[in-house]
């Protein structure tokens, strides 16, 4: 595909257009990001210093205990910091994540397989199309953790650029079906059973025999499936492409998928080095559907809690299912000539990935701080506090606790750990408001979607950066925040109104759940 022509007429300007310009420029004016990190951890460490010795008057859900600012200034903190540095950095959650699945993503990659697929893919679906289809993709990937940040987001910008579209529009679709709608899946993950442990735990605090299914929101995630597909493929289609027509794309060609026909000998490698895949779904399922199989949580045999073994090996199975194929498709169709090719192909994944590894040193270090100084913490309650002295009507509180949780999401981001601290303050007020704990976690899903794609505290944040720097080198947090907030503003305020209207038509939010407590 013709690189796209940096003099082509910009989009018309409006209001809606010269605002996202303006957060583009002032927002690729902060720091490197890995900078960016530095300093903010550095700014924790001095506002850590200041409130340490407030006392603030509130109570840590988690233990029972006051909650306190830790002061990280001190000279036992700091020689902590010291001590501590290389376990924080390498127990960073998405390092580990990241590396595996690119190592081999890379081999699948740069030995043609997947480009391959993506002429297959393109060759019978309308372009028209591939918006809602890479959207949904998107969505789907949530069943498998944190797949979609490591597989789908760039094959996004792949698929876009295969196309003749923008690869950045492409990106941007992808990252908001994987991040911005995390909530909307029509397929049950591990974060359902996990969300409804926090809530009938904190349901608990005022009614002690109170169970929960931990799909109670499976219903309403499901079809909040359909409204995240329509209004990600609208926003995507007639405001982010249009205004990132006037890019120009500066990457090599070279390293970039062109569209060319496929001969007999590439699709016939394609499909063999497919059928290891299916096979190996096919094995996985049957590997997993006994009672007894090892791949069940051992206390509860289920398949999709965090602590089953299926779930545990989600990114080893992306290793494999990337990198058999991948060998298969090389050597079948003459990319691989000897084990050094594969070699090589693994070692031009991970130079792509050396920017990433040193923003994820200084992300893990300040993500480290900010959770051990307990300042988000606070922040948390206090305005889960606010909200319960407002003493609104019900549909207004739900609603303020969506935007609060959108609020709360961009600076903790762990949806179980900000459940964790404030859902024994909502569940149990809005309870006794005659509102049912199913229906205050599906008003906190919706919030902790939706603002996921424009805080740079994502741990996934800089890696959707390195990709979209791979297209356009100039890419800054700037630049994806002013491409992510069209979708975060119209999710919230269209998901917000789905969720009323969901409310107010009666439909059942999940299995066994209802909209009042105590439950009729």
């Amino acid at each position: 595909m013709a690189k796209q022509n940096a003099d082509e007429a910009a989009p018309k300007s409006n209001f809606l257009t010269k605002a996202l310009d303006w957060i583009e420029r002032n927002g690729n004016k902060l720091p490197d990001p890995a900078i960016l990190f530095l300093i903010l951890m550095l700014l924790v460490w001095v506002f850590s210093a200041i409130l340490s010795p407030i006392d603030f008057g509130e109570t840590d859900p988690r233990s029972g205990n006051p909650l306190n600012i830790i002061n990280l200034l001190t000279g036992e903190k700091l020689a902590l910091w010291m001590t501590s540095m290389i376990r924080v950095f390498m127990n960073f959650a998405p390092l580990g994540v990241v590396l595996v699945a690119m190592l081999g993503v890379g081999v699948a990659e740069h030995s043609g397989y997947i480009n391959a697929g993506l002429k297959k893919l393109l060759s019978f679906t309308p372009k028209m199309l591939l918006t809602p289809m890479l959207i949904l993709v998107a969505i789907v990937s949530h069943t498998a953790a944190d797949a979609g940040y490591v597989l789908v987001i760039p094959l996004g910008g792949v698929i876009f650029y295969a196309a003749g579209r923008h690869p950045l529009a492409g990106i941007a679709a992808a990252f908001a079906g994987v991040s911005g709608g995390f909530s909307a899946n029509f397929i049950p993950s591990s974060i359902d059973p996990l969300l409804q442990s926090f809530t009938q735990s904190a349901a608990q605090i005022i009614d002690p025999n109170i169970l929960l299914n931990p799909l109670n929101n499976w219903l309403f995630t499901s079809l909040s499936s359909i409204l995240i597909v329509g209004v990600g493929w609208y926003i995507t289609d007639k405001i982010i492409e249009p205004r990132l027509s006037h890019i120009k794309v500066d990457s090599d060609a070279d390293d970039l998928p062109v569209m060319e026909e496929i001969s007999n000998k590439e699709s016939n490698a394609f499909w063999v080095a497919s059928l290891f895949i299916f096979v190996t779904i096919v094995g996985l399922v049957f590997w997993a559907l006994p009672e007894s199989s090892p791949l069940r949580d051992p206390n509860t045999g289920s398949l999709t809690t965090f602590s089953s073994p299926l779930m545990q090996m989600i990114v080893p199975l992306i290793f494999l299912i990337a990198v058999v194929p991948g060998v298969i498709y090389g050597y079948m169709s003459g990319n691989f000539k000897t084990s050094k090719d594969m070699i090589k192909t693994m070692t031009k994944a991970m130079n792509s990935m050396a920017y990433y590894i040193v923003m994820a040193f200084f992300c893990a270090l300040f993500i480290d701080a900010f959770s051990s100084s307990n300042i988000g913490a606070l922040i948390a309650l206090k305005g889960a506090n606010f909200l319960e002295s407002m003493a609104l009507p019900s549909q207004i509180t739900i609603v303020g606790i969506v935007f609060l949780s959108a609020f709360v999401n961009l600076l903790v981001g762990s949806a179980s750990a900000k459940w964790a601290l404030i859902a024994p303050i909502f569940v149990p007020m809005l309870m006794q408001l005659g509102i049912s704990p199913d229906l205050t976690q599906a008003a906190y899903r919706v919030g902790d979607s939706v603002s996921n794609i424009i805080t740079p505290l994502l741990p996934y944040f800089p890696l959707v950066v390195v990709y979209a720097q791979r297209y356009v080198k100039n890419t800054g947090i700037g630049t994806l925040v002013s491409m992510m907030l069209p979708y975060t503003v119209v999710f919230l305020i269209t998901w917000t109104l789905f969720l009323l209207a969901y409310w107010a038509l009666g439909i059942p939010l999940g299995l066994q759940s209802t909209y009042i407590y105590p439950a009729p």
